[in-house]
């Protein structure tokens, strides 16, 4: 995995997809934008303590909560659930569990009613 892939997977989901809630998301894509997301945040919460401050970590979070939302729903419609399934990690504790597993497993391998199959072309053409 090279830096260029990652930061193709990252924009991807940012900048190509922003706001997007339809269609299909790999676990790849999923995965991959959830850890570059924590080292950013991790980053930026660093950032904050050493300044004294809490304005970049609130401004990341909140930069990102859409595309994180949208790749979150686009992955349970890879395996296809209703993105209205996000809403369960609102159950204390098992809510939480459930959505890491359901986001953690092998999407359809045909097409469903959410679209065709997802490729991660954007990753291998960097």
């Amino acid at each position: 995995m090279s830096l260029n892939e990652l930061k193709a997977i990252f924009l991807h989901v940012v900048k190509d997809n922003y706001f997007n809630f339809e269609g299909r998301a790999s676990r790849y894509e999923y995965w991959w934008f959830f850890l570059i997301n924590l080292v950013i945040s991790g980053v930026c919460n660093i950032l904050d303590y050493t300044l004294g401050i809490a304005i970049c970590s609130a401004l990341v979070s909140l930069a990102l909560l859409c595309p994180g939302l949208g790749v979150c729903v686009r992955r349970l419609h890879d395996i296809n659930r209703s993105g209205w399934w996000v809403l369960i990690a609102a159950i204390p504790l098992i809510g939480g569990i459930i959505l890491i597993v359901w986001l953690a497993t092998k999407g359809d391998a045909a097409a469903n009613e959410y679209g065709e199959v997802p490729t991660d072309e954007y990753a291998q053409a960097a």
